[in-house]
């Protein structure tokens, strides 16, 4: 299952997920903020609740959300079973 990540350059919580993923051998598909057109972001942010921080993660169509939950959902083993599926 790919993961979408919405990234600015130069994030280090985006690297750290990253590294995180690349730990898991998880693959992945990485979308510049700056790479969207305005009517993506919005629709982004209708598929998020406006949340406005970054990385932004997606497994599928579920929304992760950041890092930080993205590395407590591997803490607690919920990581694996998500990209199970």
């Amino acid at each position: 299952m790919s993961l979408l990540k919405f990234t600015p350059p130069l994030c280090p919580y985006c690297s750290n997920a990253k590294q995180l993923l690349k730990t898991k051998g998880v693959d992945y598909e990485e979308i510049g903020m700056h790479d969207m057109s305005r009517e993506e972001r919005q629709e982004l942010m209708k598929k998020t609740n406006n949340y406005r921080t970054v990385p932004q993660i997606f497994v599928g169509e579920t929304f992760v959300g950041g890092f930080d939950e993205l590395n407590q959902m591997n803490q607690q083993g919920k990581l694996d079973e998500l990209l199970a599926g």
